[in-house]
């Protein structure tokens, strides 16, 4: 990634500002109950979170602290490797799981590379977005050969595999809670990801010559329930803050996680959440990295707003959606620039 070609250029009211500013940030919640005298306080501090912002950074997840510094180091590990052997587990249409040097939002290039792998392996989504079309493909992960000689890579497999469970752990947590928030038993949303097709992703962001052109990722909305990311101290993620659309930098907190309501959570809440858009900027000096988990629900869940949500008075808001033709129907997009936008809920809105 040397010079910024064309492809990765945003047009001119996408680019990022630059300039340092002081603004408040998301909301941290610290998730121990020794710190929360009542359990409704922190089901509160959630829900405030959520509606207000659909992003805030979570301490004392649960996530071990010497584990969330190892997955870091195992992502640098990865990328640090020449390209010749990080292609050699590229992903494709096919074969959606591996790495990828040129994923597009919105039709521009993201200034990134990644590394994608599923929490349970293998999983299944549909083979088309198509509706007339009933196949399911099998997806499995792809990993480095590791030679006799040569243990790091095998340790970075056993870093991301023993990280991505305790991820799991905390997304079952926060489901919970969230659903407390909404007035709904604790476990009302669990059902829903019995065949989780929950991916983890390892993003590095190189230095960009020309950070006022490009973005790491292009502005977007993620299509899951919930998004959980590890980021390092360099800092970089931004969130269009709801109530005036600018955009707000997420500040690295050391030990934190940082928590964000999907696509999925704001149909399922009939748009008592909302998922917010947010970017990734670069810099011309440092790399960064990040370890999103993204916490996707079973490919044969129908996504659509909650029964006990909707009423007279609030009748539902979207058009029942398949989540796995949704999910595939999105990823069109990573491989080539679309002559459209690519499918979003709003096509689900009821009007």
């Amino acid at each position: 990634m040397g010079e910024v070609d064309q492809a990765f250029i945003q047009s001119i009211e996408h680019r990022a500002n630059l300039d340092t500013i002081e603004i408040e940030g998301i909301p941290l919640i610290d998730l121990s109950l020794s710190h929360t005298t009542d359990i409704n306080l922190l089901v509160s501090e959630i829900g405030n979170a959520c509606k207000n912002w659909g992003f805030f950074q979570v301490i004392n997840h649960g996530v071990p602290l010497e584990l969330l510094e190892k997955i870091k180091v195992a992502a640098k590990a990865f990328f640090d490797q020449p390209v010749e052997e990080k292609r050699k587990v590229k992903r494709d249409e096919v074969n959606a799981m591996g790495y990828h040097e040129s994923e597009h939002t919105k039709n521009v290039r993201d200034w990134k590379e990644v590394f994608d792998f599923l929490i349970k392996d293998p999983s299944f989504l549909p083979a088309s977005p198509e509706t007339e079309d009933d196949e399911i493909r099998t997806l499995s992960n792809q990993w480095p050969e590791t030679p006799p000689q040569f243990s790091l890579l095998m340790l970075v497999r056993e870093v991301c595999q023993t990280y991505a469970r305790e991820v799991e752990k905390l997304g079952y947590k926060l489901l919970e809670l969230i659903s407390l928030s909404l007035g709904l038993p604790s476990n009302r949303l669990n059902g829903y990801f019995e065949d989780h097709t929950t991916m983890m992703r390892l993003n590095h962001y190189p230095p960009c010559p020309c950070p006022e052109l490009a973005l790491g990722v292009g502005r977007h909305k993620d299509a899951g329930a919930l998004t959980i990311v590890a980021q390092d101290d360099v800092g970089g993620l931004q969130v269009r803050r709801k109530s005036d659309e600018v955009w707000v930098p997420v500040k690295p907190t050391p030990n934190a996680l940082v928590i964000n309501v999907g696509d999925t959570i704001q149909v399922w809440s009939n748009e008592g959440y909302e998922s917010v858009e947010h970017r990734v900027v670069v810099n011309s000096e440092r790399e960064r990295f990040s370890i999103p988990v993204f916490f996707f629900p079973s490919h044969y869940v129908m996504v659509k707003p909650l029964e006990e949500l909707v009423n007279e008075g609030n009748p539902p808001k979207y058009k029942p959606y398949n989540f796995g033709k949704f999910f595939v129907a999105r990823n069109r997009s990573d491989y080539k620039k679309l002559e459209v936008q690519n499918i979003q809920i709003s096509d689900f809105k009821i009007i």
